[in-house]
């Protein structure tokens, strides 16, 4: 008898051992999924292809204990396309100037708190000036990076060429180019080699422009593109390419650098600012504001510029924290001019576009 309620009371405590146990794991199981939810915070960001480096990401990541979703684009219009269709739910997006004004214009942004923002700071004068054409005082923006488009040339495939935008009329290398397939940067580039205004409304000068694209430079590429152009220069395809240096630099394996020869022209074309905006709808806005601050921080934009091999053209704290020569120089840049926001007159830029497009 005593031994049965010897053997009841055993079962029973291990049953009340095994209660307290699973209560206590539910308990801390609990806890761990509070702490979940502060490490579930999510940022989403739609940027440019290859212009967002990993190892940024991460480092925010982890310090704001936050998750990065990012989407890609391959144009301002695409982007603004699927903006006006759907804001898709997005927190951060980074277009170019002249679709940061209208962006502006049509309430699609908030603005910014500067407060949130010390890193503003670092941010040189000559990148507040040129804001001034498309949000005086960062009211809606923080610039991302300031550059322009040039030209990649496969030097053991083409010996002999023109280092400006004229290459892309020699017959010699039909076939074997390629133009990125963005209109402002099509019409800007063919815009200065005929010495008019990057930003001209000139109805007659638009159309001298489309005649010259389409009768000298058309003919000899192979097509328009602005997502695929780095691995198809990579791979051989294009022997010369119109095209972002970070497509290059990311796509071409660094052994093989001393083939390229990547140039911005000295005769100018359009110069773009690429901005951190907020969307109207942001879901996350207070986290947005922490990225597009700690993407500031000299330590940080140092990583994004040694990433792309970018020059330093608007962060003034981070040359002592740069680790790589830049793939290339912006000496040239003077020349250039900022693509600004036309308001009405681009629809002109978007009919002279549709006939060398798509004709």
């Amino acid at each position: 008898m005593h031994k049965r309620l010897s053997i009841t009371k055993t079962i029973l405590i291990i049953a009340t051992l095994v209660t307290i146990f699973f209560a206590f794991s539910c308990s801390k199981s609990g806890t761990s999924s509070a702490r979940g939810a502060d490490t579930s915070r999510k940022l989403y960001l739609y940027n440019w292809t290859y212009y967002t480096p990993d190892i940024i990401i991460k480092k925010f990541e982890k310090e704001f204990k936050a998750k990065v979703i990012i989407d890609n684009y391959a144009s301002n219009e695409d982007m603004f396309a699927k903006l006006r269709a759907s804001s898709g739910g997005y927190d951060i997006v980074i277009p170019s100037a002249d679709y940061t004004s209208i962006m502006i214009k049509l309430g699609m942004v908030q603005p910014l708190d500067h407060d949130k923002l010390p890193n503003l700071i670092y941010i040189e004068e000559k990148a507040r000036k040129l804001a001034e054409y498309y949000d005086p005082g960062y009211t809606y923006s923080v610039p991302y990076f300031i550059g322009a488009a040039g030209i990649a040339v496969n030097t053991e495939k083409v010996k002999d060429y023109p280092r400006d935008w004229t290459i892309f009329g020699e017959t010699a290398l039909a076939g074997r180019m390629q133009l990125l397939d963005d209109m402002a940067e099509v019409l800007g580039i063919a815009q200065a080699t005929l010495g008019y205004s990057v930003n001209t409304t000139d109805t007659q000068e638009l159309q001298r422009t489309a005649d010259f694209i389409n009768t000298q430079w058309k003919p000899n590429i192979v097509k328009f593109d602005s997502e695929g152009m780095g691995k198809a220069f990579s791979q051989g395809e294009y022997w010369v390419s119109h095209s972002y240096p970070e497509n290059i630099a990311e796509e071409v394996p660094e052994a093989f650098w001393d083939t390229i020869d990547f140039f911005i022209p000295e005769t100018g074309g359009p110069l773009y600012i690429d901005s951190m905006v907020i969307l109207d709808k942001a879901p996350n806005p207070d986290l947005a504001h922490e990225f597009i601050n700690f993407f500031h921080r000299p330590e940080i934009y140092a990583l994004f510029l040694d990433e792309f091999r970018h020059p330093s053209t608007l962060n003034s704290g981070v040359d002592k924290f740069r680790k790589v020569e830049p793939f290339y120089d912006m000496v040239n840049l003077e020349n250039y001019e900022l693509k600004v926001d036309l308001g009405e007159d681009l629809e002109k830029y978007n009919k002279v576009w549709q006939t060398i497009r798509y004709h």
